[in-house]
Parts: C-alpha cells; sequence; structure tokens
C-alpha cells in the first residue's frame, strides 16, 4: 500500500514508518517537526530513517537515502492547501494519523496549540480522506479521554464523557469528527486508545525520559500523587504492532448495532475505536524501581501532589482487540525498560 503516516518525526511516527518501509509499503511520512520538546531526538530519529537535516525544506518531498520506499515532508497539518497537494500527488490507499499536540499538562498552559493542532489539522485530514477517496483512515486517540472515569478496567463500551484536560477532549473530538465522516461519506475509521507509551526513541517529556535522564545527572525525581500512581504501560513495538493490524483490517459497520442501545466503539458506520494497552497496570514506585534495576542505583524522588489534569490510574480492557485482531501487548516493563536505558546511553553517548 501507498501510506501517509503524520507525526513521523514522533516517537510512534517514527517506529511505525519504520515497521511498514521494512515490510514493502510505500510510506510517506509527514511532522511539523515542532519546538514542544527537544528537535535533537525529532531529527535524530528522522536521521535514522535516512532523511537529513540539511535536505529539509519546508513542504517539499525528501527521499530517504536508506530506504527506497520512504519519502517525507516537513508540513503541518493547519496548512490544508498544501496539505490537499500532497493527497492529489499522492493517491494514498491509507492514512495513519499520528500527529498530535501531546501532553496532558502542556495543555493547560497553552490550549490554543491543541485547537490547532488536533483539531484543526484532524479536520483537514478527514477532508482531504473525503475529497481524494482513501477510505482507510486510521488515528492516534489515548487514554486520557476516560477522565473521571473510575471502572476499571477502562472499556471503549464505558462512557468518556468527562474530560480532564483539553488534550483528553481534543481527542475525544477526534473520535466524533471521524464518526461523522465515516457515517456521511463512508470512509473507515479506527481510533487507537494509547495507554502511556515508552521505548527507544521515547519523547523527552514522558516519565521514562525525565526519569533516566534525571538518574544519570545525579538529581533527583519529581514524583506526582505521592507515588500513588498505575500506569497501563505498553511498549513501543507492541503498540506499532496493533496499528499495523489496523491499517490491514480498516473498520467495518457493525451490522448488529443498535440505536436504541447505541454501543460506544462501533457503528452501523465504518468506524471503530480501540484501546491498545498492556492489560496489566504497574504502580509507579515499582516503574521507577526498575528503571532503578536497570542503573544499578537508587533514585532520589520527590513526592508531589497529584497535578491538575492527571488522572492517578490506567487500565486497559483490549479484549476488542484480541477479539478482532486475535491480538494484545505483553512486552513486560522490565524488558521494556532494559531496551529503552540501552537506547538512551548509546544516542546521548552517556
Amino acid at each position: 500500500m501507498k501510506i501517509l503516516i503524520t507525526g513521523t518525526a514522533g516517537f510512534i511516527g517514527f517506529h511505525l514508518a519504520k515497521k511498514l518501509v521494512a515490510r514493502g509499503d510505500d510510506v510517506v511520512g509527514l511532522d511539523s517537526i515542532n519546538d514542544y520538546y527537544d528537535q535533537g531526538v525529532k531529527y535524530g530519529r528522522l536521521e535514522y530513517a535516512g532523511i537529513e537535516r540539511n535536505q529539509i525544506e519546508y513542504n517539499k518531498i525528501v527521499q530517504s537515502t536508506k530506504s527506497l520506499n520512504y519519502r517525507f515532508i516537513q508540513l503541518q497539518l493547519e496548512d490544508k492547501k498544501n496539505l490537499d497537494k500532497l493527497f492529489e500527488a499522492e493517491n494514498f490507499d491509507a492514512v495513519c494519523n499520528l500527529a498530535a499536540q501531546a501532553g496532558v499538562r502542556y495543555s493547560i498552559e497553552n490550549p490554543i496549540a491543541y485547537i490547532d493542532a488536533n483539531i484543526v489539522g484532524f479536520i483537514n485530514i478527514l477532508e482531504a480522506c473525503r475529497h481524494y477517496q482513501v477510505d482507510n483512515l486510521s488515528y492516534a486517540s489515548s487514554s486520557s479521554v476516560y477522565g473521571l472515569n473510575e471502572s476499571y478496567p477502562f472499556s471503549t463500551s464505558s462512557n468518556v464523557d468527562h474530560p480532564m484536560s483539553l488534550y483528553a477532549a481534543s481527542k475525544k473530538s477526534n473520535e466524533l469528527m471521524a464518526h461523522t465522516y465515516s457515517h456521511l461519506y463512508g470512509i473507515s475509521t479506527t481510533g487507537l486508545r494509547f495507554f502511556t507509551v515508552y521505548g527507544p526513541w521515547g519523547r523527552p517529556d514522558m516519565a521514562l525520559f525525565l526519569f533516566t535522564k534525571a538518574a544519570l545527572e545525579g538529581r533527583s525525581i519529581k514524583v506526582f500523587n505521592n507515588g500513588e500512581m498505575l500506569r497501563d504501560f505498553t511498549y513501543v513495538d507492541d503498540i506499532v504492532e496493533g496499528i499495523t493490524r489496523v491499517i490491514d483490517n480498516p473498520a467495518q459497520p457493525n451490522l448488529e448495532w443498535s440505536g436504541k442501545s447505541p454501543e460506544p466503539s462501533s457503528s452501523s458506520a465504518p468506524y471503530k475505536v480501540y484501546n491498545i494497552g498492556n492489560n496489566n497496570p504497574v504502580k509507579l514506585m515499582d516503574f521507577i524501581q526498575a528503571i532503578e534495576n536497570t542503573l544499578g542505583k537508587t533514585i532520589e524522588k520527590e513526592l508531589l501532589p497529584l497535578q491538575a489534569g492527571d488522572v492517578p490510574a490506567t487500565y486497559a480492557n483490549v479484549d476488542d482487540l484480541v477479539r478482532d485482531m486475535n491480538y494484545q501487548p505483553a512486552t513486560p516493563v522490565q524488558q521494556g525498560i532494559d531496551n529503552f536505558i540501552a537506547w538512551y546511553r548509546e544516542f546521548f553517548k552517556v
């Protein structure tokens, strides 16, 4: 297939592009390369894929030096005119939209960035799929949509109308927007609620990266909610395998769906939402202990209250992913942390 992946200078998008290129798909990667976090990591991902920094020019396709079937374009999703030109020129078979303004806490400081990237950008993707006949769209949602929900494990059949951050609200909005386009125009759309993704090339604003960096520099770490947090940490390769199976199996109408008792995660339209999580929540203090095990040192901890917008626990019910895709993430946390720290030491020469 010819596949557009947005967010390929980002963590998950980089890994997905690598996998799809390796299996022979024709991939076009797109990213704005914004400065939300260290751009050196973003350029490092692109350079690993064969895209040299000095070759990149806004709105110009760059051919990878390593892969004949991988090309890259720096472009903002908000730039509708040039996004439409890209769709018209490339005739994509499928789109996987992973580009977004990420971060729960940052959404409190800079809410407009989330409207621009996550709402305006996503409607531009939907419109491009509509007008250029792409009927296979998968996109990143988030476990954050569960908000105030305390019914564990989180199920895609549960209500998600009580978000705790604008980031979460923007992701729930994406699901609603996608359903509208599935209903009106028959576009197969699949939303993927990711649960705390970690692994090599991970985001510098996330816990594993922050904790590892601080520990290696001999600094203390900030541990919120006094360490009383549960997270369904999910290794990036498991996430990518789930996305790949979704791309290969576009959403279909649920023939048993009824408007009299509407099931939230599917529809009479070709629409579906899945959780992708490890289905095995880990205590934050145990996660930190696993980092300490790998580093062979104790990390000094500064215990702090729960941050605004954060939820105390996440826990994914993945029954429908197992049923429909015959797949369930299962990488042990200690193994995933070992892999990340090995990458970190190599990338930063520590």
